[in-house]
């Protein structure tokens, strides 16, 4: 167990020390930048050559605040992972204890060692301090609430989180074995390990107890499969169930029997949610999906899609078979698909140095950057980190994760992309070039999209459809994936789902087969 512990504190030690260094890099990026604007030759009379360059320092500013933040957050996870794993030492010890009666010394010594230390770093941590901006407390990721926090009278009906584990088995085969190492080294020669191919597993430690319904509106369909759905869960499962405001009010006011539903009165609760849902039930089409995933700003429960829509990419279950689709969820081991996320932040020219959104915006499909209204050419400045990667002029640019490859991507010319492979897409929209090809980049880069000072005329921002915000110039987007997927359950596996959906969705390669009616062969 002490080598363990050894292996665990070096892994936290190293991603501790690349937290740092990525913090180190933005640093330097920093001051190259500000080190290079002196140097430019720039006249009292060149009122643009002013702007770029306090464009320039803002985007370098929020570079760095990005890379503090994530550096930040890695820390804090590494060591309350450590300190749950202490945590869990002692409760281990406190268990044989009590099976064993006659603990020897040096196990009570251990124990005793293990508990003071455990409080002592308990101790040691100010509360108030315990959550950030975004509302998302580092605490909750071990357990339920924040120190300090006020509970209502009705947080006591759901409960602890249910914990669970994730495994990785090929073709689904529950093995649990997997090689986390992409490249290997021996005798001074290089070459690929086993790569994260197999289908990842999930299995509840303990039963759910608590379910969120998201429902598409305005579907009196949806409506009765939901309260269909929610009273089957109530009396055969005895599930606690959350709902949003809307369809908590149309539950009630149909039926006092649903009284015991649950549900948010503020953002403030909403930011919450993900400490008090096991599971996410979702009914409707991939919009619905997109808007389930919206209400979570960090961690993401899984979710069960029931197609209700048209296309369906994303909800793989059908609801004729809701019963024993989720009884499977709940009561065993099911593949899921990790569909990663999108975080935006837009950077304001008129505010100089600050960043406009108080929180990044998370998208689950893409940021579409486009001319809006204006009858000229989008005219945008596009960079890979610190490298200059091309000038987009035509009618906007696409952003998209691999999960939205199927989506505004896929009209303007993009690839399908299996939604578990690590990258982002980069793809024009009508460009005024022959050459301009779509791109795929690597999910560790982040994508800066500026409007130069010079621009004729502004861009529009859109995130997944909705909230769109003017970019006017000197306004810059910033785009960088999220820590916080959205695993989303498979009907079959990763793999079987997504090819199934381009064949019963786009109709893929659908075509005649060749007639072979010609001469037999002698």
């Amino acid at each position: 167990m002490g080598d363990r512990r050894l292996v665990h504190d070096e892994r936290i030690n190293l991603s501790v020390a690349t937290s740092h260094q990525t913090l180190v890099s933005s640093m330097e990026l920093e001051r190259t930048a500000y080190a290079f604007l002196p140097q430019t030759p720039i006249e009292s009379n060149d009122a643009h050559l002013v702007e770029f360059s306090e464009a320039m320092g803002a985007v370098a500013k929020t570079l760095r605040q990005v890379a503090e933040g994530k550096a930040a957050a890695q820390a804090e996870a590494a060591e309350w992972k450590r300190k749950y794993e202490l945590e869990k030492a002692v409760k281990a010890h406190q268990h044989h204890s009590v099976i064993n009666a006659g603990c020897s010394n040096c196990d009570k010594d251990k124990l005793e060692h293990l508990a003071s230390q455990l409080t002592l770093e308990t101790a040691s941590v100010d509360p108030t301090s315990c959550c950030g901006s975004h509302g998302i407390c580092s605490h909750q990721i071990i357990q339920d609430e924040c120190p300090g926090t006020n509970k209502k009278s009705h947080d006591n009906i759901v409960g602890r989180k249910v914990p669970f584990r994730l495994s990785w088995g090929c073709n689904g085969d529950k093995n649990g074995q997997h090689k986390h190492d992409f490249v290997s080294f021996e005798k001074g020669d290089i070459t690929t390990a086993e790569r994260s191919n197999k289908q990842i597993l999930l299995k509840w430690e303990s039963p759910p107890q608590t379910v969120l319904f998201v429902t598409k509106p305005n579907s009196n369909s949806v409506h009765s499969l939901c309260a269909e759905m929610v009273r089957w869960l109530k009396e055969h499962n005895n599930i606690n169930i959350f709902v949003e405001p809307r369809v908590s009010k149309e539950l009630v006011a149909e039926d006092s029997y649903f009284n015991f539903i649950q549900t948010w009165d503020n953002d403030q609760e909403m930011k919450t949610l993900h400490t008090k849902v096991d599971l996410i039930v979702t009914l409707g089409g991939d919009g619905t999906v997109l808007w389930a995933a919206s209400l979570f700003k960090g961690p993401v429960p899984p979710v069960v899609a029931f197609s209700l829509g048209s296309l369906g990419f994303m909800t793989p279950f059908s609801s004729e078979l809701y019963r024993e689709c989720l009884s499977n969820v709940l009561k065993r081991p099911f593949g899921i698909t990790l569909r990663s996320r999108l975080q935006c932040h837009v950077i304001s020219h008129a505010a100089k140095n600050e960043v406009q959104t108080e929180e990044p915006i998370l998208v689950l499909n893409e940021v579409t950057i486009d001319r809006g209204m204006s009858s000229y050419l989008t005219y945008l400045e596009c960079y890979c980190d610190s490298s200059f990667v091309t000038r987009v002029q035509g009618d906007g640019l696409i952003i998209s994760t691999t999960s939205g490859s199927t989506a505004y991507s896929l009209a303007a010319g993009g690839s399908m992309v299996h939604p578990q492979v690590p990258g982002i897409l980069f793809t024009p929209i009508c460009p005024h070039s022959l050459s301009f090809r779509p791109l795929i980049l690597p999910e560790c880069v982040t994508l800066r999209v500026q409007v130069p000072i010079n621009s004729r005329g502004q861009a529009w921002a859109s995130f997944d459809g909705k909230g769109r915000k003017q970019l006017g110039p000197g306004d810059a987007l910033i785009c960088s994936v999220s820590p916080w997927p959205v695993p989303t359950a498979c009907l079959v596996d990763s793999t079987t789902d997504f090819l199934r959906s381009i064949h019963e969705g786009l109709h893929w390669n659908l075509r005649k087969s060749q007639s072979f009616d010609g001469p037999a062969a002698s």
